[in-house]
């Protein structure tokens, strides 16, 4: 097919080609991906695709990867759950969980744009991978540079969850914290990466880093039966995610692959980092800056990347943002657990939580067909729900003692005939 992506301006339209640059040196603009569509729709089918194993790969023709780009890595493909007893809940009759707290290989959405990020970073020949991280892409890219060969320096805040410090650690990466919050963090890597030849991939390899997302997009729409939800709830960091679901659905009509159908894109954030929900709910086009105070570490981006782009979807789609408190996180990953069996981090707590908001607000409506996006594993953030269950004295190995526990504890479980 020659070449089928380029990076361009996502302001100017300027071609750069495919370098490892995530900015415009013209106007400074960030660069976005583009594909010829016209020749993809020639080359791939809908049966095409079903035939391919079931993992984000099988997308291969939709996703910036060198020419011959082969991976036995399998990333993605992660079920899309009917979530009737949450819905119930809620007041919802069609509503979906996106559940990438079981994704491969490191439990968060964050391995989708780290395999097509290091895919280009074999291509342009780095040895030394690295990243900026509230945790998530810190694992991802330790796990996914162990297995590819590469070495790799991460680069974090320092009061990062213990679980998420230990889950970069386990795969032998360099890990680098740092006394300050995430966009400290992101600015001090900024420079490194003008100074050393490595591939930092949410900074000169961004652009391609970014479609990985896409995946979450194209999965819920087969999952669906090559169909589009009504509503779409994202967490948002940076703001990437809910734009790239978002450019997903539209290639998928321009391919023919779906139906043209009318999306709405809901944020999600926490009140303690809210930026961009901030900027939606007050009719701002353009975000302040936070401090971020939440324990939703992985959304605490106090200044996103992509915030701008976020809130014109948002708005342009019809969609809303909201944010939820650090406790409403925590009734939120415990309900979302306690009905479904989905245990998702904070971040999840904050999609799930919102939800709520965005149902008793009016905003979603109940015969529609809502899908909520968990991006990440509750085992790696278990310090928000310290305090929150307690451990029963243990009893002895016998019959009777455990009578008498199920006579004064276990009254609302059945005992049987």
């Amino acid at each position: 097919m020659g070449v089928r992506y380029t990076l361009k301006c996502r302001e100017c339209g300027k071609d750069w080609g495919n370098i490892p640059l995530s900015y415009c040196q013209e106007c400074l603009a960030p660069l976005g991906v583009d594909y010829d569509l016209p020749a993809i729709r020639e080359a791939v089918t809908r049966d095409d695709i079903a035939q391919r194993a079931a993992n984000l790969w099988r997308y291969a023709e939709l996703l910036p990867l060198p020419e011959d780009f082969r991976s036995e890595l399998a990333v993605g493909g992660t079920p899309l759950v009917k979530a009737d007893r949450f819905g119930k809940k809620l007041g919802l009759r069609h509503l979906f969980v996106k559940n990438d707290a079981v994704c491969f290989p490191t439990l968060s959405f964050k391995d989708r744009v780290v395999a097509v990020a290091l895919a280009q970073a074999r291509a342009f020949g780095f040895e030394v991978v690295s990243c900026s991280s509230t945790g998530n892409l810190a694992n991802s890219v330790a796990a996914q540079a162990a297995c590819g060969g590469f070495q790799a320096c991460i680069f974090i805040p320092a009061d990062l969850e213990a679980a998420k410090v230990i889950n970069t650690q386990v795969y032998g990466a360099q890990l680098v914290r740092i006394s300050g919050n995430y966009d400290q963090v992101n600015r001090l890597c900024s420079q490194i990466a003008d100074r050393f030849k490595w591939g930092f991939v949410n900074i000169n390899l961004r652009p391609y880093y970014a479609e990985g997302s896409k995946t979450v997009g194209y999965e819920i729409a087969e999952q669906l039966g090559w169909e589009l939800p009504d509503n779409v709830v994202v967490p948002m960091a940076g703001g990437s995610l809910i734009t790239k679901i978002a450019k997903a659905f539209g290639e998928l009509i321009e391919l023919g692959f779906v139906k043209p159908r009318a999306v709405r894109f809901f944020g999600a954030q926490a009140t303690g980092c809210s930026p961009i929900s901030h900027a939606v709910k007050n009719g701002l086009d353009e975000l302040t800056p936070q401090k971020p105070v939440t324990i939703a570490r992985s959304l605490a981006i106090g200044n996103p990347a992509d915030g701008r782009y976020a809130i014109k979807m948002i708005r342009d789609s019809g969609g809303w943002a909201e944010d939820c408190s650090d406790a409403e996180i925590v009734e939120a990953m415990k309900l979302l657990a306690e009905t479904e069996g989905v245990f998702t981090e904070t971040a999840g707590g904050v999609t799930a939580g919102v939800t709520r908001k965005l149902v008793e607000q009016g905003r979603i409506g109940r015969d529609e067909t809502t899908v909520v996006c968990i991006t990440g594993n509750g085992l790696k953030t278990t310090d928000a729900l310290v305090g929150q269950y307690e451990l029963e004295e243990p009893i002895a190995p016998r019959l009777a003692a455990f009578e008498d526990f199920q006579a004064k504890r276990l009254g609302g479980i059945a005992v049987g005939a």
